[in-house]
């Protein structure tokens, strides 16, 4: 019998959670997220690519927790606003805002603009607590909405306007939007050669020797 390995999700995100374990089901991982730890610090994500934050929080949390982690960093680029908010999609109306307010904050932006196409990018690196890591990168292009429809999904889901399919990411049952999806891309990546990800894993973790109990 194959041996369960433990994958961390180095997200409190319970919608981006969901859409992993999600994808991942059938493999032999177990897996978990920061809330199934104690209190974690926070990784600042202030690199200027998806790369660099998807790497420095999964580095971080498998150094932390000891397993290896799986971090993904992903965002919203706008053609009429130059690309942005980009990296910056989490905080693009402050950091306590919600995502209703980052949705009518970019709506509002957008009123009235010609040109709305957007992509949403992903970039998953899958790193182990010695500092080696894989990385995947998945990307979706459509177009921002003239208004809010759906009332699935999570972030700028709403207003991701996807064409082939007629209907935004918030219109979409799970399973269609993971088919279709930046992170679905990226994770289809993953999957697809998963079974060499493990063997990579189980070579690279570090073994910690066993001393006998003495009395």
């Amino acid at each position: 019998m194959e041996e369960t390995k433990t994958l961390v999700i180095a997200t409190r995100n319970p919608g981006k959670t969901s859409e992993i374990r999600e994808i991942l089901k059938g493999y032999p991982v177990d897996i978990r997220n920061l809330d199934d730890f104690g209190p974690i610090p926070e990784v600042a994500e202030d690199g200027d690519t998806f790369e660099e934050n998807a790497y420095k929080k999964a580095a971080f949390a498998a150094r932390v927790l000891g397993f290896p982690a799986l971090a993904d960093d992903s965002g919203l680029c706008v053609a009429a606003l130059n690309g942005q908010p980009g990296v910056h999609s989490a905080r693009f109306a402050g950091p306590k805002a919600d995502d209703a307010q980052r949705c009518r904050l970019l709506l509002e932006k957008l009123k009235n603009a010609a040109d709305r196409r957007a992509a949403f990018e992903c970039v998953i690196s899958i790193a182990i607590p010695t500092g080696q890591a894989l990385i995947y990168e998945g990307r979706c292009e459509g177009l921002i909405a003239e208004k809010h429809a759906g009332i699935s999904g999570f972030g700028y889901d709403p207003v991701f306007f996807y064409p082939p399919a007629g209907k935004t990411f918030a219109q979409m049952p799970p399973e269609e939007k993971n088919r279709v999806s930046h992170r679905g891309i990226a994770l289809a990546e993953l999957c697809r050669e998963f079974d060499k990800v493990l063997k990579w894993i189980s070579l690279q973790m570090p073994v910690f020797p066993k001393f006998p109990c003495k009395r």
